[in-house]
């Protein structure tokens, strides 16, 4: 809150037009509401106690990720007879805690591999062939450190390998994306964490707009960020003219444990990086 008095005490009107833009006054709103929503919707709950991955739900051999490259737009098909899921498994860290999940089935990981909604149709020669599923584990790094996480080892006819997937139901278990909610707009798109109180933060931004500034809203449990743009600017954002640029902001207390939200999607900046961390499978 230190960081919110000292902006609204450097309140500056800016004329735009016919209208004057109050812009700390709007960020204070904008981050307020954020770490709002973020206490009270389940988000942080879900961020601190549940199943929230930070890399990649599916892996495969470097043979079978150079094959798809080349193949571009092979389709993905079920070929052969599956087995039963079962109806939970455990994600276990490594740190000894435990977790109950939901889980999907090998048809449900192959659609979540796939770029392809489910009725799409492809020739015979033009789709990968899952002919084969068993029900395993995966290493997996989550917000909470690296985890033991359930998982498909998929085998296809025309791979050089199996390719494994999450099989943990993250629609079921629900998402930092689902309990959030939908709040379009952006532009903060990543930040780097030089020391404990000073971030790198990049965004992305439209040349009429001119180029913004960051803004930042320090709470006890949380850091938000949001971006100020130009009087007369609009928010920024230019059809088919696409910028970026990076700005280093000081903290007026160590980051620490504290989760760094965008102030416009009110989700963790990491979301913008990492969407699998916010949303679900089928999101």
């Amino acid at each position: 809150m230190v960081r919110l008095i000292v902006t609204l005490l450097a309140v500056t009107l800016v004329l735009g037009g016919d209208r004057f833009v109050v812009w700390p006054l709007v960020f204070a709103r904008q981050s307020a509401q954020a770490a709002l929503t973020w206490r009270t919707s389940g988000a942080a709950e879900i961020w601190s106690k549940g199943f929230v991955p930070v890399e990649e739900l599916s892996a495969m051999p470097p043979e079978v990720l150079a094959q798809i490259r080349q193949d571009d737009e092979y389709g993905w098909v079920v070929a052969g007879p599956l087995p039963a899921a079962p109806a939970e498994a455990q994600v276990r860290w490594d740190d000894g805690s435990t977790m109950r999940v939901p889980v999907i089935g090998a048809r449900e990981a192959l659609r979540e591999l796939s770029p392809w909604p489910e009725n799409y149709t492809f020739p015979d020669d033009e789709a990968y062939h899952l002919t084969g599923a068993a029900f395993t584990t995966m290493r997996l790094r989550t917000v909470r450190g690296m985890a033991e996480v359930p998982a498909w080892r998929l085998y296809f006819s025309n791979l050089p390998g199996p390719i494994d997937h999450v099989a943990v139901d993250r629609e079921k278990l629900g998402t930092v994306a689902d309990a959030v909610g939908d709040h379009p707009g952006s532009g903060v798109s990543d930040f780097t964490v030089i020391d404990d109180r000073t971030l790198l933060v990049r965004y992305g931004y439209g040349s009429c707009g001119g180029r913004p500034r960051v803004l930042v809203g320090e709470h006890p449990d949380v850091v938000v960020l949001g971006l100020r743009f130009s009087a007369g600017g609009g928010n920024g954002i230019c059809l088919g003219v696409g910028l970026s640029g990076h700005d280093v902001v000081r903290l007026d207390t160590p980051l620490g444990d504290r989760v760094v939200l965008d102030a416009a999607t009110r989700l963790p900046v990491l979301c913008g990086r990492m969407a699998d961390a916010c949303r679900s499978g089928d999101g």
